[in-house]
């Protein structure tokens, strides 16, 4: 085999693996947030139209619990929720009150919350992405809880659902 050959052979084979890695750690990112585990505070107030909201992510890899606080952030919003608090805080329910109609619009919500989905239109970072000291704790041996900071644009989020006929319009029944 001429050395170009070889040369070519060693490349090809190091990027194909270096490709396969960075997707096999997407997709352990997604597993780890699949099952919508984390907690949702409200972090003060936001400008109008929109939440300031600290997400709790939970995950095996601290990379991975900060990757989806923006999609569970808005899984948040729609589905949960959060209590009021200090800082200006009123609670908040969620934009979707019975839980059977995330699995009746499954198909809906499995494309908006994809990888690069449509959720990211109607959420953006609130830090410079740095983590404070004790918004990062391990909770056991092998798992992380992860805080960020983020707004959810829940105004126009609540006109999306309900253009999709997820919820209702709030001047239905009037």
């Amino acid at each position: 085999m001429k050395p170009s050959y070889l040369f070519t052979t060693i490349l090809f084979v190091l990027v194909a693996s270096f490709s396969a890695q960075a997707q096999w750690k997407k997709e352990k990112a997604k597993e780890d947030t699949k099952i919508w585990r984390y907690d949702i505070e409200c972090e003060g107030i936001a400008k109008q139209g929109a939440k300031l909201v600290k997400v709790w992510s939970y995950s095996k890899n601290p990379k991975h619990a900060i990757s989806s606080a923006m999609r569970n952030a808005v899984h948040g919003i729609i589905f949960k929720g959060y209590a009021g608090g200090g800082q200006g805080c009123t609670s908040f329910q969620p934009l979707v009150k019975d839980p059977s109609i995330e699995a009746e619009h499954q198909a809906f919500f499995d494309a908006f919350f994809a990888e690069g989905g449509e959720y990211l239109k109607y959420v953006s970072a609130a830090t410079d992405g740095s983590i404070a000291p004790g918004d990062r704790l391990k909770v056991s041996k092998r798992e992380y809880k992860i805080a960020a900071v983020v707004t959810v644009m829940s105004d126009q989020l609540r006109k999306r659902l309900e253009k999709e006929n997820i919820i209702k319009s709030l001047t239905s029944g009037f």
